[in-house]
């Protein structure tokens, strides 16, 4: 006999045959899955079908499909067709369902028409892990990924696509008609074929044509200007090297536990308008009237970090170098400290920077601040201030004061990240 370890014999019958449940340890999530489902009350979250009609055939229970679900989430099985095939052959999964195989086409009607029930099975959950203090910190991180949806970017319009589109179809019928004209010089046998081919080529560009026209009318009347023919709400938005049309789909986490705490799907292209919203769902989720956020760069907006602070939500957001006067080796707006006493600017030169005027940008007011002429013309730093024969210019929002800043170590390295915060400030540097 070889010295290995042997398995049982297929063909050998047994008197009383093991349980599906020796299959499953104690400690395997699906047990807490089962458990968790088990104490919802699902009608009283909007679930349909929770009440069994009367008549007619007999459905699968809501909980049963609910656990499908969940169980698809937390093992990365979006398909409603592999949910089925994993009933069939996954031991988890019959436990869990015992032993029920519910068909593929059950398994997406169940979540395309219970969207808003199982939101509120997240917030139940959210719920339960507040109950077992895992969300004792305080603190969330708020970050977006673009998902991909069932909209071809070959269905989804912008202005400028459209405006290509349209560019292309009239050069296509240009093309065609000097091709027409080509005909007619021809031999009579064979300009009667190209004619043909010609003209039916032709009435399909028409048709296109007019489609465009549709399509045109409803981009104008969007209010973003875009249009998708597929999936209405989804976007054309830019990920990393390339562009995909989809959802920004933004998620609170706890920093302690990763767990997720919040999420919403948008169709904001970009983030810098959501840390407020996704910042006030934090707090919702949490419980607590303060909460520290972190954020990456793409959601700085001085707006947006006033509005949390206002609520008592304090933010950590890296503020994004957008000047290009340090790659031109001039001074960058650091280097000019601001003094919130006299409300003036002094620039590394040691001149005073005064409030000469004020305007509204994005329903900002911003201060510009700048020396006089003379001051300026004769510094022996002016090379490194400005290129400009004019007075190098500061601005500044005038809700600044509200963000101070703040030396954020990140694990590998630190980042100058600005939190909001009431307090007078001597310097922005």
């Amino acid at each position: 006999m070889p010295r290995f370890i042997v398995g049982r014999d297929r063909a050998q019958a047994t008197l009383f045959p093991e349980r599906l449940e020796d299959y499953v340890a104690e400690n395997n999530p699906v047990r807490v899955v089962d458990m968790f489902v088990d104490g919802l009350d699902l009608n009283g979250l909007g679930f349909e079908r929770s009440e069994p009609k009367e008549t007619g055939r007999f459905g699968y229970e809501p909980s049963t499909l609910l656990k499908i679900y969940i169980y698809g989430y937390l093992n990365r099985i979006p398909s409603s067709r592999r949910l089925e095939d994993e009933t069939r052959r996954n031991v988890e999964m019959m436990w869990l369902t015992c032993c029920l195989s519910p068909c593929y086409k059950t398994i997406a009607e169940f979540r395309k028409d219970n969207g808003k029930a199982i939101v509120s099975v997240c917030r139940e959950f959210v719920g339960v892990c507040r109950g077992f203090s895992l969300l004792t910190e305080h603190q969330v991180a708020i970050d977006g990924s673009k998902f991909k949806a069932v909209n071809n970017r070959d269905k989804n319009f912008t202005e400028a696509k459209m405006k290509r589109r349209q560019e292309g179809i009239e050069k296509a019928i240009a093309h065609y008609l000097n091709e027409l004209d080509e005909a007619d010089r021809a031999e009579p046998e064979v300009g009667l074929v190209n004619i043909a081919a010609i003209k039916d080529r032709l009435e399909k560009l028409d048709e296109e044509k007019a489609k465009l026209k549709v399509y045109e009318r409803a981009l104008q009347a969007s209010p973003d200007k875009q249009l998708s023919l597929t999936d209405p709400d989804s976007r054309a938005m830019k990920t990393r090297g390339s562009a995909v049309v989809g959802y920004n789909v933004q998620s609170v986490v706890d920093t302690t536990n990763h767990l997720i705490v919040a999420h919403e799907v948008v169709n904001e292209c970009i983030d810098v308008t959501l840390l407020s919203p996704m910042a006030h769902k934090g707090v919702a989720a949490m419980g607590t009237t303060e909460l520290e956020v972190l954020s990456d760069r793409g959601y700085y907006k001085g707006p947006q970090i006033v509005e949390c602070e206002e609520s008592g939500i304090t933010t950590y957001v890296p503020k994004p170098q957008t000047s290009s006067s340090k790659k031109k080796g001039l001074f960058t707006k650091d280097d000019f400290v601001y003094e919130p006493d006299h409300d003036r600017y002094r620039c590394p030169a040691g001149e005073e920077l005064a409030r000469r005027h004020s305007s509204v940008e994005n329903e900002m007011v911003i201060n510009v601040y700048y020396a006089s002429t003379s001051s300026c013309q004769g510094c022996a730093l002016k090379s490194k201030c400005t290129s400009s024969a004019q007075p190098r210019r500061v601005c500044r929002w005038e809700k600044t004061y509200l963000m101070r800043c703040r030396l954020v170590w990140t694990g590998r390295r630190t980042r100058c990240s600005y939190v909001a915060r009431p307090s007078n400030i001597l310097s922005e540097r």
